[in-house]
């Protein structure tokens, strides 16, 4: 469950890093933090559910 929290705050800063880099219309690190906010969500929300669906 730890993952999943670290996962998720990791996520919430990639889309805090997105909307920053449409303010300064930097492209290239636009791409990486939306993706990276893609990925660690993606792995985030699929790690809680895992994490919380061997508890019952």
């Amino acid at each position: 469950m730890v993952l999943g929290i670290t996962l998720l705050a990791v996520a919430i800063l990639s889309v805090v890093s997105v909307v920053r880099q449409l303010k300064f219309k930097n492209l290239f690190a636009l791409g990486f933090s939306a993706a990276s906010a893609l990925v660690f969500g993606f792995f985030s929300i699929m790690t809680i559910i895992h994490e919380v669906g061997k508890m019952s």
